[in-house]
């Protein structure tokens, strides 16, 4: 594996962590357990959301969210509206529940979804919008949300990117019926692997339970199912990790926000070549990696992400218009030019980690490293 200074993510197990896994380890049950239900009721109790489920991945929590669709009057082959710009997971989730993503392009100013786009973008088979918190800046959620009253259709966050980001004094995942969260080693909260779904609805609380344990009525005999489900749960292993994990958020979460607003400063000379990604007023960006776009469409972001790596920076693309630069999603029918801002981020745009175990002098690296490319 290649060697990085500045790699993506990376993960310390600590002293409590350590603890925690050895009590599971003492009870010779690593299965769901008494961490996972701990790691639950924390989570819940720190971002103020009734009700949490842990999950084996933030793909495996999207999965269970759309699921739950089923169960509030979707049908198999009804429509997800979710941005074309997002992590590949946001569309294969729908699709594994049996649903169709029907994606709208995003804002290159936010690289969130477009608010103005998503209306036209509603049919009668149209059930919810999954909106995504990319690289951790909330969207516009009261233009969304309006948006979804009007229709009647239920509002999904992905805030995998996003663990305590701020949005007019409320954090994400708690303005639709259902937050998704991954704990990924690149996310603020890691667990290893694994995720959690949020609401404040018991009913859809439930729904999830069931549906991440194969669709098991609760509180009856096993092998009594109600629904399709999946093996979606979280082992305790995990859970132990995600422990430690809740314990030093707030740490992690300066750390980071420190990271990403000195390099903001340090790439600031270079906003005629960058678009830089910015808070607004009312908002908390959540340092999950620092995201940055040419501004000339025409050029191709290949260069500087060869230099970079060639400099021991880890990078990604900025995912890209899944519907049409990615294989995987042809058979929907999309056609190169149907997502303009999408394709143009995904030409021009990539973005790397900024995690808590940087120092400032592998952020002035970074920085110094961007410079030279321009210089």
């Amino acid at each position: 594996m290649k060697q990085y200074r500045v790699s993506f993510g990376h993960i310390e197990v600590g002293e409590l962590g350590r603890r925690y896994l050895n009590e599971s380890l003492n009870r010779n049950w690593v299965s769901e357990g008494p961490n996972v239900q701990n790691f639950e009721s924390q989570f819940a109790k720190k971002f103020g959301y009734r009700h949490a489920i842990a999950t084996s991945s933030g793909t495996d929590a999207g999965m269970v969210a759309m699921a739950a669709l089923l169960e509030r009057g979707a049908r198999r082959g009804d429509e997800v509206i979710t941005p074309a710009l997002a992590f590949v997971a946001t569309a294969n989730c729908i699709l594994a529940a049996g649903l169709i993503p029907k994606f709208v392009d995003v804002s290159l100013d936010t690289l969130n979804i477009d608010p103005s786009l998503i209306e036209a973008a509603i049919t009668p088979r149209t059930k919810a919008i999954q909106v995504v918190h990319t690289m951790g800046k909330p969207c516009d959620m009261e233009a969304i949300l309006d948006i979804a009253k009007r229709h009647g259709l239920l509002v999904i966050e992905d805030c995998c990117e996003a663990h305590g980001a701020m949005l007019g004094g409320k954090v994400v995942g708690s303005f639709g019926a259902m937050g998704l969260f991954s704990f990924y080693a690149a996310h603020i909260i890691c667990s290893g692997e694994g995720g959690m779904i949020s609401t404040d609805d018991p009913e859809l609380a439930a729904l999830c339970r069931s549906i991440r344990s194969h669709g098991r009525r609760g509180g009856e005999l096993y092998f009594s199912f109600d629904r399709i489900g999946f093996n979606s749960k979280m082992n305790d292993l995990e859970a132990a990790i995600g422990l430690e994990g809740l314990e030093t958020f707030e740490w992690v979460f300066s750390v980071r926000r420190r990271h990403l607003l000195r390099l903001r400063k340090l790439l600031a000379p270079l906003e005629s070549a960058l678009i830089l990604y910015r808070d607004e007023p009312d908002e908390v960006v959540c340092p999950h990696a620092f995201p940055l776009v040419l501004r000339d469409e025409k050029q191709s972001v290949d260069g500087l992400y060869r230099h970079l790596e060639s400099r021991g920076i880890q990078c990604k693309t900025l995912f890209g218009s899944l519907p049409t630069q990615h294989s995987a999603f042809t058979f929907l029918g999309y056609r190169d030019g149907d997502f303009p801002v999408a394709e143009r981020i995904g030409r021009t745009g990539l973005h790397f980690g900024l995690h808590q175990y940087l120092a400032d002098d592998d952020i002035d690296y970074v920085a110094a490293s961007i410079n030279s490319y321009f210089d």
